[in-house]
């Protein structure tokens, strides 16, 4: 299955790069619309390489930390179950889509980019699960059970978000490679795992080390 949208978002900028139906190799079952593996890495004519520093397409990878995080998710259901969750970054919905299947009851995916909120609507159909996108996390109103946030840390201007989290929500938990001598009472490790973010960007090892973070407000 092709998404005819997404594929003519990411032509606008790579001609020669196309929009696939990948079903993740980790045993969730969930599939997402994703950039081709072998797409173009070559050196980009300056316009396709402006736009491409504008417009990113985060939501055309599954990224590392977001793989692990939903496999997590997927084989710890009572953390979802029956509750009202927000996926912050969401990027190609991946968690968003763990929560759901794993029987959250309402799920809100959060995320600036219009084009990943069209990513992560078009993978939740494919994926035949209902999710709410918002752009703005102050604009989702009431109660908030769990938050999931990953690969949000890599840009440290980010960190200030821990905070506001666990002000928000009764559970916080995050995915992160990047971030070195985590130290953020009251988050604590609970799991470690490998990843690979999909397409494979042939990442350094560190950054296929994911650490797994949860806090408990109270």
């Amino acid at each position: 299955m092709i998404s005819d949208k997404l594929t003519s978002a990411v032509l606008e900028v790579l001609p020669s790069a196309r929009i696939e139906a990948f079903e993740l190799a980790n045993g969730t079952g969930i599939q997402l619309y994703l950039m081709n593996a072998d797409y173009p890495q070559d050196r980009l004519p300056q316009e396709a390489a402006l736009k491409l520093m504008e417009q990113p397409f985060y939501w055309a990878f599954c990224w590392a930390s977001g793989l692990v995080l939903s496999e997590y998710v997927m084989r710890n259901p009572q953390l979802v179950r029956g509750k009202r969750v927000v996926d912050f970054g969401s990027g190609s919905g991946v968690v968003a889509i763990a929560a759901a299947r794993a029987g959250a009851a309402e799920v809100v995916a959060c995320d600036i980019d219009p084009m990943a909120r069209l990513a992560i609507e078009e993978n939740g159909r494919l994926n035949r699960v209902a999710i709410d996108t918002s752009d703005d996390f102050d604009a989702i109103e009431g109660a908030v059970d769990v938050i999931f946030v990953a690969d949000v840390l890599y840009d440290r201007d980010n960190l200030p978000w821990l905070g506001r989290f666990i002000e928000r929500a009764s559970a916080v938990v995050v995915a992160d490679s990047r971030v070195k001598n985590f130290d953020f009472p009251p988050y604590r490790q609970v799991a470690r795992q490998q990843g690979c973010t999909l397409p494979d960007l042939d990442e350094s090892p560190e950054y296929r080390d994911v650490r797994l973070y949860q806090a408990l407000a109270g």
